[in-house]
């Protein structure tokens, strides 16, 4: 039973995302793919890297990346090539500027925005005077306790 668990956790395994005719034969190069493709997003499956995914468009990245490499580019010249084609959301963490500092900063803004609003609805709600309210007329005194021992 142990056996065919790790059997079947080896074939579910993402590592065999890869497929063998994409690999290079350069060792130094192969490793430089993995270490690129691991930072990049399938655009198909949204939360696994290019280097998991098992999907069409990622095996293609994977061959983008491995093509780029052998040509000559560097890592960060590689990368740069795929966000330029596919856009920074390829990347699975994205680079801190721009946008994405506002995407980032909104969170705890809101959050301390609302706090602060909290916190002055709260203090105007407390120093607000009982007495402020007008006092209830004869009449009103009167519909209220007809209405009272209707009830009773």
């Amino acid at each position: 039973m142990k056996r065919l668990v790790f059997i079947l956790m080896l074939i579910a395994s993402p590592l065999w995302a890869v497929e063998p005719d994409e690999i290079l034969d350069d060792p130094e190069l192969e490793a430089r793919a993995r270490v690129i493709s691991k930072g990049l997003r399938c655009l198909v499956c949204q939360n696994e890297s290019i280097d998991e995914s098992h999907a069409s468009l990622a095996r293609d990245l994977r061959l983008l990346v491995r093509e780029r490499l052998v040509v000559g580019d560097s890592n960060d010249q590689t990368v740069e090539f795929i966000v330029e084609r596919y856009g920074e959301y390829v990347l699975l963490q994205p680079r801190a500027s721009g946008s994405t500092l506002v995407l980032w900063a909104a969170g705890p803004l809101m959050l301390l925005l609302a706090a602060g609003m909290g916190f002055i609805y709260l203090r105007g709600r407390s120093s607000a005077t009982e007495g402020s309210d007008a006092a209830l007329t004869d009449v009103e005194k009167t519909r209220l306790r007809e209405i009272l021992d209707s009830n009773s």
